[in-house]
């Protein structure tokens, strides 16, 4: 039974439960209790498994481990300490799991001093030891690895696949015999993907070869829903979650968000000028603060972030860039000036978002959305490293709808509202994996095997079906994939029921080729019908675009012809508009739950702007250019705005906004309104049929993907889409006439269509279908990345796993591979279940659509027909565009009221 506890114990009694050694020393180095540990100290005493959310800098960690480390040296002074581990703690980032090998290092040598003082010589008589650490990563060395075979500590720190790895390793699993708590670290960061899902499996196998339940632990600062999180942890037993207490400390530390804009007006500004404020902005607060973390949600932008900083007020190396694509050396001396505070500044992507100890940061700037009130609790709480201090943020906006966006993301924090995370389930790649890792240890009878795998979270409603069909797969049962050199792993008696281990390279290929991290690789890009090389995009960019898709490299402009391997070839494509911005594939998408909030904000500030246009009128005083005249903002609308977390500059530009949306065009789109425009564009000699969808990507990819087909048929033409989280366009033949019919045909052709069926037929063929099926292929071992020390080239595996899907769906089209690669494009790149949501509330009357007809766009149209102008050589073009746009919508608001 999952439980939630509100009431924290006594400090006397939680304090009480450590032995005299353990609370000597948390009471010499802490002066009080954190609220998490008012909690944790006792529960996990009485071996009571615990689920703990609290923010950065609330004493988790030590929440965690001080009752851990009281019971392993109760152990010690009993004399019953062994060379044995006790205790693994797992976390996502391997930075972390050194930092929390220095940070017990200290208790647990300190706590053994003060026993070696009081105990003297006894110390030896009575078979005192000291508690062990070490940590166990990809990056351990060879020689340390050896010691841990030989003399294991009795604390493991280490990462989900080097899990996976010892619990398959003959020599080392005698070490695990005696494990009795796992602690599982940034436990949001693991539960929504497909490490996750590998972690679970291993957690399951790890408690059947022990033979006894494991304690469970788990740490998060940004956990919805809790229940959700809690079984992630615990898994099942007898078909009922395990029992598990949850501690929510996650509201403990104060936060303090401000979202500002750089200047009032954010479309008529001079060149640079939103730019130049900004940097001002960033500045002025760096210079305000001692130390100071940038978050911006791409790493090529935290390279222009660094770079200008440096260019224009001469910081030298005070300021410093952390992302992904920088040598770890890089970021563990970036890491490591942060805690000695030699740094003032630090300018991240994602990189820093996670429990990594970078000491005290007295502010946090996040530039633009971070797309989820989850993720920017999670930056924001960066700030302030005790739990008594408070968080503080700003976020600083350069356009419209990401202001309107990081208002109501900024709003639902301060509210303690959080974006639901959502665990893959049933993955059969990852599944196949687990699958030969058990049939390597011993002989397995199937349906006990099967029993094993329902017990972990992401397959508690795993169909019995689905699992014989990877054992099937497994076993080699398609003989005709042995042309394409595609053996079976493991040997399976269907008299019997009984599955294991095939052939004597069967261990070699699951220690190769465990995990769930796709390879990538830089893809070369180059004209198309000549060896002209132009470029090179990342392999996750190439993946999401389709052909005739345009985007920009090295600021030209290029159309998306085809690819083989590792090689992309284009066709130049003059004076049209991107379809794709740069960053697309390194950006998160917006969180349905934050588009369904701003949806009710539009509804909301859109009703009070009507009434004020009714009553205008009404008077006899209704005017355009009044409406939208400086400082004019009415009384209401400004006294509903004022209560947001937002600045002057960012109240008027949001005022300005709607107000001219509704004066525009009388409609803004919401959360149950889907407006559909069609539009032309004069000077690009374009048209657009805009769906206003505020939905998310996810979600509008599947919405999008769906429109396109039923269109295309409509109109015997290829139709080309760009998608956004606000919406996505149809890009319509100029010469094409639209109007309310054809568009409320469109939509019964859309919702009278299995939507699964319609995208699978879309997708087949796709460079995204190819990508991942190559990704899902390698997890289930039919791929091998690495076979025998030799490591296969990126390239040849995507060659392999085209021919590979052929084959496979000559052999069945259910084939389990297929079918997973599906359920991963449609359940954790898009969203279709919400997709299927939207749909049935259009066919209910839930939500309603409306076509519209523009002689221009409308303002909410802007920065959708902008969005593949994002990039920064594109930057000037996008805002003169905008300016363009908007001087025809001040032209129409203007007559309003004449």
């Amino acid at each position: 039974m999952i439980e939630f506890t509100s009431t924290p114990f006594e400090d006397s009694k939680s304090l009480g439960v450590l032995n005299t050694y353990t609370r000597k020393w948390f009471l010499e180095n802490f002066k009080e209790l954190t609220p998490p540990q008012k909690f944790s100290f006792k529960l996990i005493a009485e071996k009571k498994n615990v689920l703990i959310t609290a923010p950065t800098g609330s004493g988790k960690t030590m929440s965690a481990f001080v009752s851990v480390i009281s019971a392993l040296f109760d152990k010690a002074l009993k004399g019953e300490l062994e060379d044995t581990v006790y205790c693994i703690y797992i976390s996502p980032l391997k930075a972390l799991n050194n930092d929390i090998y220095r940070n017990l290092v200290k208790p647990l040598t300190e706590i053994y001093e003060t026993i070696k003082k009081e105990k003297g010589v006894d110390l030896i008589k009575e078979n005192i030891r000291e508690v062990t650490i070490g940590v166990r990563t990809g990056d351990t060395l060879q020689s340390e690895r050896r010691k841990q075979l030989i003399k294991p500590p009795n604390i493991l720190v280490t990462t989900p696949e080097s899990l996976a790895i010892l619990i398959n390793s003959e020599r080392y699993v005698e070490n695990l015999k005696h494990v009795e708590y796992i602690i599982i670290d940034e436990l949001h960061e693991l539960a929504n993907n497909k490490r996750g899902v590998h972690l679970s499996l291993s957690v399951e196998r790890l408690q059947e070869l022990i033979g006894h339940n494991l304690i469970r632990i788990g740490l998060g600062a940004t956990l919805y829903p809790l229940e959700e999180a809690a079984k992630f942890l615990v898994g099942y037993d007898n078909g009922a979650p395990r029992d598990c207490t949850v501690v929510d400390a996650s509201w403990s530390k104060s936060i303090e968000i401000k979202v500002m804009s750089p200047v009032v007006d954010m479309i008529n500004v001079q060149e640079n000028a939103i730019e130049d404020s900004m940097y001002k902005m960033i500045n002025g607060a760096i210079g305000a603060s001692k130390s100071t973390l940038i978050f911006t949600n791409t790493r090529s932008g935290t390279e222009r972030v660094v770079f200008n900083l440096k260019k224009r007020f001469g910081y030298s190396d005070t300021i410093a860039a952390h992302h992904g694509s920088l040598s770890r050396e890089s970021r563990l001396e970036v890491e490591e000036l942060l805690k000695k505070g030699a740094l003032k500044c630090a300018v991240s992507s994602t990189s820093l978002e996670l429990g990594i100890d970078i000491g005290t940061i007295d502010l946090v700037i996040q530039l633009g959305s971070p797309k989820s009130v989850t993720r920017s609790v999670q930056r924001i709480g960066r700030a302030g490293h005790s739990y008594k201090s408070t968080a503080k943020g700003d976020v600083i906006v350069l356009n419209r709808d990401d202001l309107v966006e990081c208002t109501i993301m900024a709003d639902a924090a301060l509210k303690k509202h959080l974006d639901s995370f959502s665990t893959p389930q049933n993955a059969l790649d990852v599944l196949s994996q687990h699958i030969v890792g058990m049939s390597i240890t011993r002989k397995w009878n199937a349906d006990e095997a099967y029993a094993l795998v329902k017990r972990a979270y992401p397959y508690h409603n795993l169909e019995e079906g689905d699992f014989y069909s990877i054992i099937k797969y497994l076993s080699g049962s398609y003989v005709d994939l042995e042309s394409r050199r595609v053996y079976g792993k493991i040997w399976y008696d269907e008299k019997e029921n009984m599955f294991g281990r095939r052939g004597k390279y069967a261990k070699l290929i699951y220690m190769l080729n465990l995990g769930t991290i796709p390879d990538e690789v830089a893809i070369n890009v180059f004209l198309a019908g000549t060896n002209k090389w132009i470029g090179n995009i990342e392999e996750e960019f190439l993946a999401r675009m389709k052909p005739g898709d345009i985007f920009t490299l090295g600021g030209r402009l290029y159309k998306f012809s085809h690819a083989k391997g590792t090689k992309c070839y284009v066709e130049e494509a003059k004076s049209a508009s991107p379809t794709i911005p740069p960053w697309f594939s390194e950006q998160l998408p917006l969180s349905y739950e934050l588009g369904i909030a701003i949806g009710k904000f539009r509804k909301e500030m859109s009703g009070m702007i009507r009434e004020e246009i009714d009553r205008r009128h009404k008077k006899g005083a209704l005017s355009g250019s009044g409406m939208l005249r400086k400082g004019s903002i009415p009384k209401r609308i400004d006294s509903y705005l004022s209560k947001l977390p937002i600045d002057k500059n960012a109240k008027s530009a949001i005022y300005a906004y709607f107000a001219e949306q509704e004066l525009f065009c009388g409609l803004v789109p919401n959360n149950e309104l889907i407006l559909v425009e069609y539009t032309s564009d004069n000077l690009k000699d374009s048209s657009y049929l805009v769906f206003h969808s505020l939905f998310g990507r996810r979600v509008n990819d599947a919405l999008s993907r769906a429109f396109a087909v039923k269109f295309g048929k409509m109109t015997d033409e290829d139709i080309s889409i760009m998608v956004n989280d606000n919406g996505f366009v149809l890009f319509v033949d100029h010469a094409m006439s639209m109007s309310e019919r054809k568009v409320k045909k469109l939509f019964e052709e859309v919702l009278s269509s299995d939507l699964s069926k319609l995208l699978k037929e879309n997708i087949r063929k796709t460079e995204l279908m190819k990508r991942r099926f190559r990704h899902v292929a390698a997890r289930s071992f039919m791929i091998l990345k690495n076979y025998k020390g030799w490591k296969q080239p990126i390239g040849r595996q995507q060659v392999n796993a085209q021919l590979l899907l052929n084959a496979a769906e000559e052999i069945d089209p259910d084939f389990p591979i297929i079918r997973e690669t599906y359920r991963e494009i449609f359940g954790d790149l898009m969203d279709i279940n919400r997709a299927n949501e939207v749909l049935s509330r259009l066919k209910d009357g839930k939500i309603k659509y409306q076509f519209i007809s523009t002689d221009s766009p409308s303002p909410f149209a802007h920065s959708m027909l902008t969005f593949g102008h994002a990039d920064v050589v594109m930057m000037k073009e996008r805002q003169q565009y905008l300016k363009y746009l908007h001087k025809m919508v001040l032209k129409k608001i203007k007559s309003v009221g004449k």
